[in-house]
Formats: structure tokens, sequence, C-alpha cells
């Protein structure tokens, strides 16, 4: 069978199977309420769609596809009987047939909206499927399988990016010191469209601009400077960079990494001191993750986030890390597998094999600064890879360089 939406359906049944408890997965869409419906079942997300459809894909048997009459071909690309409906009536008996002497069917849907990413259909369709004596569970994992595990082409792509990637950070620490010697002003998003230009040669392409934040404005995560307000940097700043890319072909993935350096020959006791925490929490995270991957153990996303985010409160920071620890890496570079989280969700969902995520733990100084230090783990079947090495080991004294 080749390749498309009838092999992918083939596969959703077999993972089905694999999974105790699902007796099938229902996908429901309206108006593109549910992308995650389009990428797992290899749909075109270019269509045009008005009209609620269903697609139910049982664990054993013919799956069945329910569209609008004036919609006949939303789903012609998927296996499966087709039932047409006009009317609500039609719609809810369409529903009830295709569903009946089933009792736990997956959906896109998360319970207390644990996993965001996944929560994706609405109150009144879990509503519509439970009046049937149906119980929806998350299909978290499912999604996870068919959306965050890479092939061998995806990984040999993050390589490349992630190679890249670290080039262009040095390009970057080199330039602010080339820049500052020759006497010229340079501004965060000056250095910021040099790194696109960077990006632009290396053949990689990026959902946004890259984060580079001086002084104060590391201490805002999210950070992203304008053509107007952007400040100088010079000698005695503190400079983080957060880039990410992912070459142009099709289902090549994002590789994300950061790094911080201090514009100077040497870098001052609080930054340096305050970015060994942060290393060491980094590092503690990625152990524990190699660990437990060698003995075949792997762990849920919380887990991790748990001994990354001990060290930053261990050390009297706690309350100054403010976001997750790691986040999903895919064809999107914040993908939608397991996150490395018990701070934002308690992210329950545990890491498989072939998949990469961030471990990128902060601590951030309002008005001061704030240091980051980002690295992208993949998991293989009894080993977990480091990507973006050789990886950061003290700030960068940029003046040194």
């Amino acid at each position: 069978m080749p390749d498309g939406p009838a092999k992918r359906v083939a596969d959703i049944q077999t993972a089905l199977r694999e999974t105790a408890g699902l007796e099938g997965w229902l996908f429901y869409d309206f108006r593109h309420s549910d992308p995650l419906a389009y990428r797992v079942l290899l749909l075109d997300p270019a269509q045009h769609v008005t009209r609620r459809w269903y697609y139910w894909v049982p664990a054993e048997g013919e799956p069945v596809k329910i569209v609008h009459r004036i919609e006949p071909h939303t789903l012609d690309a998927l296996p499966g009987e087709t039932v047409f409906y006009v009317s609500w009536q039609e719609q809810g008996t369409a529903l009830r047939t295709a569903l009946s002497g089933r009792h736990r069917i997956a959906m896109q849907y998360s319970p207390m909206n644990a996993v965001p990413y996944v929560s994706r259909v609405d109150a009144g369709t879990l509503d519509l499927v439970r009046s049937f004596g149906l119980e929806p569970a998350t299909s978290a994992d499912l999604v996870q399988r068919f959306e965050a595990v890479w092939d061998d082409a995806q990984l040999a792509s993050h390589r490349m990016a992630a190679e890249s990637l670290r080039r262009i950070v040095d390009e970057a620490f080199g330039h602010i010191r080339d820049t500052l010697a020759a006497r010229t002003p340079l501004n965060e998003y000056a250095l910021q469209q040099f790194i696109v230009s960077r990006l632009e040669a290396c053949g990689l392409t990026t959902s946004s601009a890259p984060i580079v934040a001086v002084n104060a404005h590391s201490a805002d995560p999210h950070y992203g400077p304008g053509p107007q307000g952007s400040s100088l940097i010079r000698p005695g700043d503190l400079v983080l960079i957060d880039l990410w890319g992912k070459r142009r072909d099709t289902g090549s993935v994002y590789a994300d990494i950061t790094w911080t350096g201090y514009v100077g020959p040497s870098v001052p006791a609080q930054p340096r001191d305050v970015f060994t925490i942060v290393r060491t929490a980094r590092d503690a995270a990625v152990s524990f993750v190699s660990t437990r991957v060698e003995s075949g153990d792997f762990p849920c996303g919380w887990e991790v986030d748990e001994v990354c985010r001990r060290v930053i409160r261990d050390a009297g920071y706690g309350d100054r890390f403010l976001h997750r620890t790691g986040h999903s890496i895919g064809e999107e570079v914040h993908g939608n597998g397991a996150n490395i989280d018990n701070l934002e969700t308690r992210d329950g969902r545990r890491l498989l094999p072939r998949t990469c995520f961030s471990i990128e733990p902060g601590i951030y100084l309002a008005g001061a600064f704030g240091i980051r230090s980002e690295l992208d783990v993949y998991l293989a079947d009894r080993e977990a890879l480091i990507f973006g090495q050789p990886v950061q080991t003290e700030v960068v004294p940029i003046l040194a360089l």
C-alpha cells in the first residue's frame, strides 16, 4: 500500500489495536477548528471546508466518513464508507449509527485542558458524543505517535539545522565583536536581521524572527526587537540569542537553541553565577532523561521538568523560572509531542522513541538580565542524543573571541 492517507489510516488502526481500552478514534472538524485532524490524516489543510465533518476510525473494520451534501468530497482521500447529511437531525443519526455499540473512543480532547495542544474538540460536541453513552478519551498519545515521531530523513534534517544554528551563533557573537571594533553602532534589531540573513544563506526557514535581547530585555523570555526602540549593544552588555530554523525541504523539522554572551573580555560574577545554576539544571535534566532511556524506561514530560526545576528552586530562584523546561520539536518549532512541563501544565505524556524536545531552563531577573540555555534532545531506542553541539558551558566573553 503506497504512503498517503490510506496507509496512514491503516497505521492508525494498528496503533488503536495496541492501545488498551480504545475502540476507535473519532476525528471532528468545523471550519478547520482541528488542525491536528488534517495533519494526522494527511489531508490538504488548504481545502475549502465550511461544514462539520466526522471521520470514525474503528480499531477493527471499515472507517466511516460523515460529510455534508454540499461538500461531498471533503474526505475523498480517505478510505471508508461515506454517509451524507443535510439537516442536524441527519447528522446526529449518522454519528450515532457509526458509533453504535462502542463505549470508549479517542478524540482531540484533554481532561481539564491539561494538554492544550490536543484540546481541539468543543464542549458541545463532547456533550453530543456523551449523549450516545460513549466515554471520550484523550488522543494525546496517539497524536504524539503520528505527529512527533521522526523518520530518518527528519532526523538528518534536524542534525543539519542544528549544526547551522551553532555556526550562526558563533557568527553572531563575532559580528558583535567586529562591529564594535569598527566603532559602528549595532542594536538588537540589526543583529537580529544579521542572523536572519545567515539563516537564509544556510538554506533555513523560520516561523518567526530570532530573539536578540540585551540586558533587561533578556529578562523577558519572549522579547522581540523591532526596527524602532531596540537597545544598542555596547561593551558591558549581556546578550541573549534564541534562534530556531529548519531546512526548506518538505517534512523537515526544526532545531532550536539559545546562547548568552557578555560584551567584554571577562564575565562579571552575577551573570556567571546565574548561568552556572541554569547550566546545572539543564544538565541534570539531560542526565535524568539519558539514564531513564538507557534503561528502557522513558519518563513523562512532567518528570523531566521537575528534575530541572528543583535545581533552580533549591538555588533560591524558583520564582524566576517563568516557563516550562522544554517543548516538543517537529515540523513546527513547538511541536505536538510531549512537552517538558510541570509548570504551565502537567504533561503526563510519556516521551517516545524517535521524538525530540528542547531543554531550556532560565532565570529571569526583572530589570537586570535573564539567562537561558537551550539544547535539543532526540531520543533513540536506548539513547538520548544531544544536538546543538558543542553545548554552552559558560557565558561567552565576546570581546575575548
